[in-house]
């Protein structure tokens, strides 16, 4: 993307090395952006605070304050903390990574610079702060006359949303109809589930026809996700494995943000804990919270156990037979076990 045609995207860099900093200020240069450089975190404060920068690319040890406590700051100031914030390091120790990401970073790169890489990783995360500024003000624009176009801005979110949804699935190199597979795939289970003792007081007909709707935005945090971690053959490792399970909290965010009137937000709730939790485990091992149990969402359980199916099924890789007979193995472990007899018992009804 050539930022220069839509005005030069302000990249601060914080860095104590002076060589660190010009060799990133000539990369980002050639990306048509405007890099901002700052020697240490107390100086990088100070920068933001006069002209906040679409984009942080900060080192994580340096004298005084470190980059993990001036992430800390600016990800509790209600001003700065959408800034997403890319750590830069000479080590790749998974611990550093992984406590760079629960403090709110977006990304890790490590030393030396590879132009490409560092392109690449600040490119996924311009688009993703402009897309999140965009439906802030679309958010904005359309309260204004929420009263008599209501019925207009859901679809129009919707349709967004599922744009989105769509482009992070063909970045997974899901097939065309992975979506409407999930979608309805969700129903069958739901009013499976609807029959069921276990669950007749939990799913009611609107809960069924909200997580047909809410079904297929799972992975709409794959939008902010490197395409090289999405579609490597490779077994990621620890860094990388990280990065990609923040799409659960991408996703959530992008959610958590359109909330409009009452009707509306029981889908985009739903979206929400969807996107959030379906790779949370029944025995506590999913992530990220590692919620256990009915602490999960009921909505997450059940495209949790969806979205495996029709990822084992997807291009007939395996029967609905040997599917099940694969899940049934981690039954108790990844999900809900009452949830999974019902949805083997009406295995024939599901696409």
């Amino acid at each position: 993307m050539d930022y220069a045609d839509k005005g030069a995207a302000r990249i601060l860099i914080v860095d104590d090395l002076e060589v660190n900093r010009c060799i990133l200020e000539e990369i980002i240069q050639g990306m048509g952006c405007r890099p901002v450089s700052a020697d240490s975190a107390e100086e990088a404060l100070r920068l933001v605070r006069g002209n906040c920068p679409q984009l942080i690319l900060s080192d994580i040890s340096m004298p005084g304050m470190d980059g993990f406590e001036l992430c800390r700051i600016l990800k509790n100031d209600k001003k700065t903390k959408n800034i997403p914030i890319i750590f830069i390091s000479a080590y790749d120790n998974p611990k550093d990574i992984m406590e760079g990401l629960t403090l709110g970073g977006a990304d890790y790169i490590t030393k030396p610079f590879f132009p490409e890489v560092v392109q690449a990783r600040v490119g996924v995360h311009l688009r993703l702060y402009e897309a999140n500024r965009e439906l802030e003000e679309m958010n904005r624009r359309l309260h204004a006359s929420l009263s008599e176009q209501l019925g207009q801005i859901e679809q129009e979110k919707k349709d967004v949303l599922y744009a989105l949804a769509g482009i992070a699935a063909r970045n997974s190199c899901y097939r065309g109809e992975h979506i409407e597979r999930l979608k309805e795939n969700c129903r069958i289970l739901a009013q499976g589930m609807q029959l069921s003792p276990l669950f007749e007081d939990k799913i009611s007909d609107a809960y069924i026809d909200t997580i047909e709707l809410a079904a297929p935005l799972c992975d709409i945090g794959n939008i902010g996700i490197p395409l090289e971690l999405l579609r490597k053959r490779e077994a990621l490792d620890a860094g990388e494995m990280a990065i990609v399970q923040t799409h659960t909290t991408i996703g959530a965010k992008l959610l958590g943000d359109l909330h409009v009137g009452s009707d509306y937000n029981d889908f985009v709730r739903m979206a929400e804990d969807v996107a959030h939790y379906h790779h949370e485990n029944w025995d506590g091992s999913g992530y990220p919270e590692r919620l256990k149990g009915n602490e999960i969402p009921l909505a997450a359980q059940i495209v949790s156990i969806v979205q495996v199916y029709c990822a084992l099924t997807d291009k007939r890789n395996y029967s609905k037979e040997e599917a099940f007979n694969i899940m049934e193995g981690e039954a108790e472990i990844k999900f809900n076990p009452d949830i999974f007899k019902i949805c083997r018992k009406i295995s024939r009804q599901l696409l």
